[in-house]
């Protein structure tokens, strides 16, 4: 799965950066493909024996590669939507990148300690975060009036 979905971002790239969209043939190829390894992976995981039971009640515990395999059976449109919606990007490094200083602030300093500081914090990282997506000075985004950045977000 992982290298026909490589295959398909390289594939999406390479179409993207020629400005034309995916031809319909080869989405419908990896389509087939991605169908075929998930029932390949759901037959290799049905065969194996059941794993113990760890509490009486509740559902039969699964194999982590079951429940992977489940998920992207069920998430199929949602993993594939980068093969015909151009916007859409093959990863969420992004919106993982911008959460993660919150995470860090949050596990290192425990938190804040009003809720004031939490919202100004926030906005200050969205802020740079902006910045740096756009390509902008961090210096001068700090210094700059905000209206004067809303109107260059809105020009960008």
């Amino acid at each position: 799965m992982q290298r026909l979905l490589r295959h398909a971002c390289h594939a999406t790239n390479l179409a993207h950066g020629q400005g034309v969209p995916l031809k319909p043939a080869l989405i419908a190829l990896l389509d087939r493909c991605y169908d075929t390894i998930l029932a390949e992976g759901l037959a290799f995981h049905q065969a194996q024996p059941a794993l113990a039971r760890a509490r009486r009640r509740g559902r039969q515990p699964r194999r982590v590669g079951h429940n992977l395999l489940l998920r992207l059976s069920s998430r199929k449109l949602d993993v594939l939507r980068f093969l015909t919606d151009p916007s859409v990007p093959f990863t969420n490094n992004l919106a993982e990148q911008d959460g993660r200083m919150m995470k860090l602030r949050q596990k290192i300093s425990g938190g804040f300690r009003a809720e004031d500081g939490a919202k100004d914090f926030a906005i200050i990282r969205s802020v740079l975060s902006t910045a740096r997506k756009q390509g902008w000075n961090m210096l001068q985004t700090l210094t700059t009036a905000p209206t004067r950045l809303i109107s260059d977000i809105r020009l960008a």
